[in-house]
């Protein structure tokens, strides 16, 4: 079995690299997403070498090899059903699950994954939005895109984020702005990219361009004008 800090190098690698479509992911990038120190970092990725999880090399940055793909997916499956049974079934907020998912995830048993799995409704999404892999590594499609892409006018459906910190989740929690929420994007301020939503019995929001680029949505109707 996988050691608690390889999953967490193998999951951010996928997630980086998936975020930035690019596959290679550099040093620095690495040991900013894991707030650790480049040399720490980079003592970790020569045992991932070693362990023919990722490629590794000063220019090139890290890659996951095909082996550490799958240990990588493995890894983000457990993660997003413990998360979806912790929010489903235990019925614990968005903005808790992610910590005690992270424990929860070394657990090594199958079975288990598959009972709390069935038990949480056969989910293909987690809480927050995410795709959840199935046992071959697959991802269900999403159509999704940041609220920050919307026009004037723009009725849209949260679908999700791509910031999962407590702190993130908490301000949303405050803002009683959570997964499936109709937002009616009402303007846009051209000084700073802020945008003005209108939702839950005509209460106002204005989100600042940082938070409506992590608020993920899909538009209700077709031919918007919204950008993907």
């Amino acid at each position: 079995m996988l050691k608690t800090s390889d999953q967490k190098y193998l999951r951010a690698i996928y997630a980086i690299s998936h975020t930035e479509k690019n596959n290679k992911v550099s040093l620095s990038d690495l040991a900013y997403y894991l707030d650790l120190k480049p040399p720490t970092v980079l003592e970790r990725l020569q045992v991932l070498v070693k362990e023919k999880l990722i490629t590794y090399t000063k220019t090139e940055g890290a890659q996951l090899t095909r082996n550490g793909e799958k240990e990588a997916l493995s890894v983000i499956r457990k993660h997003r059903i413990w998360e979806t049974f912790l929010h489903k079934v235990c019925k614990f907020g968005w903005n808790e699950v992610h910590e005690m998912a992270e424990q929860l995830q070394n657990v090594n048993s199958e079975k288990l994954i598959d009972r709390i799995y069935t038990l949480s409704g056969e989910p293909k999404f987690d809480p927050h939005g995410d795709p959840i892999p199935d046992k071959s590594g697959k991802l269900p499609v999403s159509i999704r895109r940041p609220l920050l892409n919307s026009v004037e006018g723009c009725k849209c459906t949260v679908l999700g984020v791509n910031e999962d910190s407590a702190e993130f989740l908490n301000y949303l929690t405050d803002l009683k702005i959570g997964l499936n929420e109709k937002l009616s994007v009402e303007k846009i301020f051209l000084f700073d990219g802020s945008v003005k939503v209108k939702y839950k019995n005509g209460e106002n929001a204005v989100l600042s361009s940082k938070v409506a680029e992590k608020i993920m949505v899909s538009c209700n109707k077709a031919g918007c004008g919204c950008k993907n």
